[in-house]
């Protein structure tokens, strides 16, 4: 872990706003798409949050909401269970705070959720609901942690604990998924279905229940989010193998106003939140999936 900063986020933190993004350890590589931190030091935040897989978060002042893409509003709490969602989040915290979290793959959205991990998308739990007091005692040793290493043995081994609930994924239906959104431009669902060997029927069962999403959803999404991703890093569409992913000019604004809650235009001149996501995950590549460090 020679890479890991020596103080939370590597600065003195005076940032109004850090993100550092770190891999899993490899047994949860299956699982956990990266461990992140955050550091808000601004009286308020207001920050649109892309489409994105399921996670969970510690948060150390939970004076905020998260407001979902059909206008759903859920308080933040201490712990929280974010689920998948189909389109951007309108991220809240009226204080500065500090949060600690881990995206879910999905094998671990599901070892985490069991028969109920397709019914949280775009929605939002207390986890303290699902698992009790256990996760102010989490809560408390993560805020107490005054050096990122800790905080990472903490998260690793709390996921470990807590990726045994629900269902063991089939690993082969998660990459075949995968191989398919990251080798087009625009994922085709014939191609999918092909793929697969599988019904269509039986393909958007198991999509919705281990990615929260159709099949269609989900090529729009990641289609999306890695036109903004690229965007937001400075890219030309061209450049990123996604000059023929969208139909012209207003299919693209509209898409990636919708997963990404942003204009493309805007995306040029990214916000400091934006700049922390994009560039954090890109420094992760090599260490997880494309699937994580190219969106």
């Amino acid at each position: 872990m020679s890479d890991i900063p020596s103080s939370p986020g590597g600065v003195d933190g005076s940032a109004p706003f850090e993100l550092h993004y770190f891999p899993p350890d490899p047994d949860l590589a299956d699982m956990v798409s990266s461990f992140y931190f955050a550091r808000i030091n601004m009286p308020k935040f207001d920050e649109y949050e892309r489409a994105d897989r399921p996670q969970f978060r510690f948060v150390t002042d939970a004076d905020g909401e998260y407001v979902f893409s059909d206008g759903h509003r859920f308080p933040v709490c201490k712990a929280n269970i974010v689920g998948p969602t189909s389109g951007h989040v309108r991220a809240i915290s009226h204080c500065p705070t500090q949060m600690f979290g881990f995206g879910l793959l999905p094998a671990g959205w599901a070892a985490l959720m069991g028969s109920d991990a397709e019914k949280l998308t775009d929605r939002a739990i207390d986890a303290a609901d699902m698992f009790g007091p256990w996760m102010d005692e989490v809560a408390a040793a993560l805020e107490k942690a005054t050096a990122m290493e800790e905080r990472l043995v903490i998260g690793n081994n709390f996921a470990r604990e807590i990726l045994t609930r629900g269902d063991t994924a089939p690993l082969w239906f998660i990459r075949t998924v995968d191989q398919w959104l990251t080798e087009s431009p625009s994922p085709q669902v014939p191609e999918l279905v092909e793929a697969t060997g599988m019904s269509i029927r039986s393909v958007e069962r198991m999509t919705k229940h281990y990615y929260g999403l159709s099949p269609r959803m989900l090529a729009r999404k990641y289609r999306a989010v890695r036109a903004a991703s690229a965007l937001a890093r400075g890219e030309k569409l061209e450049a990123a193998e996604l000059g023929d992913a969208f139909y012209d000019q207003s299919h693209l604004i509209r898409e990636i106003k919708r997963f990404a809650g942003a204009t493309p235009g805007q995306l040029g001149n990214p916000s400091l939140y934006t700049q922390a996501t994009v560039k954090g995950r890109k420094q992760l590549s090599g260490k997880v999936s494309p699937i994580v460090s190219d969106t």
